[in-house]
């Protein structure tokens, strides 16, 4: 199968707050645990209990493996049932900061090593 993405996926170990944000701005689900499959510059796949729509946009903090804070929104744009009561998504980053997405790039440079 021929990769499609122009950013290399990374496995790592990094916890991930999900906040809903919704048409008014308002934020309506609090920090949905999540299980991070893999990330790249350009978006992140996880694991969830919780159902959430394709299309919806969530506000992340995701500690990443220095322990800083990375703050970036993210859009739901894939959704499968994983057939254990749960279900794996993957989302695209749609607002980070260069600087974060630079940390993102650093470790991938220190992952090939």
């Amino acid at each position: 199968m021929e990769e499609k993405r122009k950013h290399k996926r990374l496995d790592l170990d990094v916890n991930v707050q999900l906040e809903r944000l919704d048409e008014e701005g308002v934020t309506t689900l609090k920090y949905v645990h999540v299980d991070v499959t893999d990330i790249s510059r350009s978006g992140i796949g996880f694991n969830c209990q919780k159902e959430l729509a394709i299309g919806t946009y969530y506000d992340t903090k995701i500690q990443i493996w220095t322990k800083e804070i990375v703050d970036a929104v993210v859009e739901i744009v894939r959704s499968e049932d994983d057939g254990k009561g749960g279900y794996h998504y993957g989302a695209i980053f749609i607002g980070m900061t260069d600087t974060d997405a630079l940390k993102i790039d650093i470790y991938q440079i220190f992952n090939d090593l």
